[in-house]
């Protein structure tokens, strides 16, 4: 009998077209190469036992600082538990705690956990744990000490029960502070948080077996987890850059889902495919080119509103993100449709305006068609991700139409621990990638737009937006925040920080072979954080 081309059919004995096929061969493509060499990309699964989600950049770090990337979330969160989530329906779902209460003045937050939970090494979950989370993760050097803000005192009043006392009223603490991963309080002060970031105890549905950040981390069934051991044997984290690679590991049934969306186009292709799960949801993140605002030459807010002038948006989704997105307006997407303000002054596309702009300025253009003020020329580097195929053509495109208006922007490339190390010790000129500017249902902007907030990547300051953010998290009712917001949304408009390009349109693919997925989702990454429900059949 003649050997089946491998090329042409796939585990689930479906056809892989040949136009499917060339589209990415013909192209050159590392997906084309590795499977035309019957090289394996991504560990196969015994008997479907492991779930195979893609990312697209290496996982830094397993802390419960490093949540902030979503392909560092979905492993982290099946690692570790939080007191609360707010889930795929953007509902705050109570996991580690039981219950809880607040205080009519909202100054003491009471919560009761469940018990008998037990952590990988066996050790039950006992207040004390949930206490030095607190008290750790909020210490000022931390990168996350911003979503404690107000807290005042960690309390253990019985082996289950912690009480929280804060300074000050913050409204976001239960939705914010209480998504923090709870590590295990003796493990963690035994061995340190730089140890811990490689080799985390939690109480999630799944241990960590081998972790290696650029290639791949590998998680294995928890036994003992408290909401019964998950149906899935594993749950293994492939990091792969390349969109046209994880496209055909979906297609071919190598992986189950990739966390980090395909090409937009390719996303779609499988709205068609037969058994195939599709979500699309509105992201929560701005997809923006970051500024350093404290570099000469982008420390002037007329040079970001030129900037933003000179950027055709809409042309940017249409042609590089086939139109699943829309035209970035303010810091909140429009899907937190209560806090989000329609009515913002708008940057068109204007490059006549920008030119005006850069020349009111005093920035004047130099005999290369570079401008130039006081011997310093407008110049500065975008570092985008090592390998990003998706968001890299953004970073081209703009450069060009930066350049028409006499702004040199260089493109370099630093895997993402780099970027956001540099951006955090403004070390960093730009970067290029999506990040939430506040959220769906909670808006507090704190870590980002906060002067002092550990993920200050554009390293702006402004005591106006300090102060609202204060204030907005001193303020309980929603009627009564929503001015303050509306006012934080002004001065983002106003400032420029960065220069916010889009709202995403988040489609997540999910495999044939996986069950137990949720019937409808509004929030993407939050599915992955579920896996404990998933099976393989």
């Amino acid at each position: 009998m003649a050997k089946m081309d491998p090329l042409l059919y796939t585990p689930f004995n479906r056809k892989f077209s040949r136009r499917r096929f060339l589209k990415y061969s013909l192209a050159g493509g590392s997906a084309a190469a590795a499977m035309s060499m019957g090289m394996p990309a991504f560990a196969q699964s015994a008997n479907g036992g492991t779930m195979v989600v893609l990312g697209h950049q290496e996982v830094a770090g397993l802390s419960p600082q490093d949540h902030g990337p979503t392909i560092q979330a979905v492993v982290i969160y099946n690692i570790m538990n939080p007191l609360f989530h707010i889930n795929h329906l953007v509902e705050l779902e109570p996991i580690l705690a039981e219950s809880y209460t607040v205080s009519e003045d909202g100054l003491t937050y009471t919560f009761k956990l469940r018990e008998g939970v037990l952590f990988h090494n066996g050790d039950e979950l006992t207040a004390e744990d949930v206490k030095y989370t607190f008290d750790f993760y909020s210490d000022p050097t931390s990168l996350i000490a911003n979503d404690f803000l107000g807290m005042e005192s960690t309390e253990v009043l019985d082996r289950y029960t912690l009480q929280v006392n804060m300074s000050s009223v913050n409204a976001a603490f239960l939705s914010i502070a209480g998504e923090t991963p709870i590590v295990n309080a003796a493990y963690h002060q035994e061995v340190g948080e730089d140890v811990f970031r490689t080799a985390p105890i939690g109480t999630g549905a799944f241990r960590l077996s081998e972790w290696r950040a650029a290639e791949f981390t590998e998680l294995v069934a928890f036994e003992d987890h408290f909401r019964g051991r998950p149906a899935l044997d594993g749950y293994r984290l492939e990091v792969v850059p390349e969109p046209s690679v994880r496209y055909i590991a979906l297609l071919t049934g190598e992986a189950d889902s990739s966390a980090w969306p395909l090409l937009v186009e390719d996303s779609v292709e499988f709205e068609s495919e037969p058994g195939f799960q599709v979500y699309r949801t509105l992201a929560n993140s701005v997809k923006h080119i970051l500024l350093n605002n404290q570099l000469p030459q982008l420390s002037d807010k007329r040079v970001r509103k030129a900037m933003m002038h000179a950027l055709d948006r809409q042309r940017i989704i249409d042609d590089l993100w086939d139109g699943a997105a829309q035209i970035a307006h303010s810091n909140l997407t429009p899907k937190n449709a209560f806090y989000y303000n329609p009515n913002l002054p708008q940057y068109d596309f204007n490059p006549a305006q920008a030119r005006s702009m850069l020349d009111e300025a005093g920035w004047v253009e130099g005999s290369n068609g570079i401008r130039e003020k006081d011997g310093m020329q407008l110049s500065f580097t975008c570092t985008t991700l090592t390998g990003d195929q998706a968001r890299r053509p953004i970073a081209e495109l703009s450069q060009i139409f930066l350049r028409d208006v006499g702004i040199d922007m260089q493109l370099a490339e630093a895997p993402i621990s780099t970027i956001l190390a540099s951006l955090r010790d403004s070390n960093m000129d730009s970067s290029l990638f999506n990040w939430t500017y506040g959220s769906t249902p909670e808006p507090d902007p704190s870590s980002i737009l906060r002067s002092d907030g550990g993920n200050n990547f554009n390293s702006f300051r402004n005591e106006e937006m300090d102060a609202l953010i204060d204030q907005g998290l001193a303020t309980v009712a929603p009627e009564d925040r929503l001015p303050i917001y509306h006012r934080i949304q002004e001065i983002f408009v106003e400032e420029v920080p960065c220069l916010y390009l889009q709202f995403d349109e988040w489609i997540n693919v999910f495999s044939p072979e996986m069950q137990g997925t949720p019937e409808e989702a509004l929030g993407g990454d939050q599915i992955y954080y579920r896996a404990n429900e998933f099976s393989k059949g």
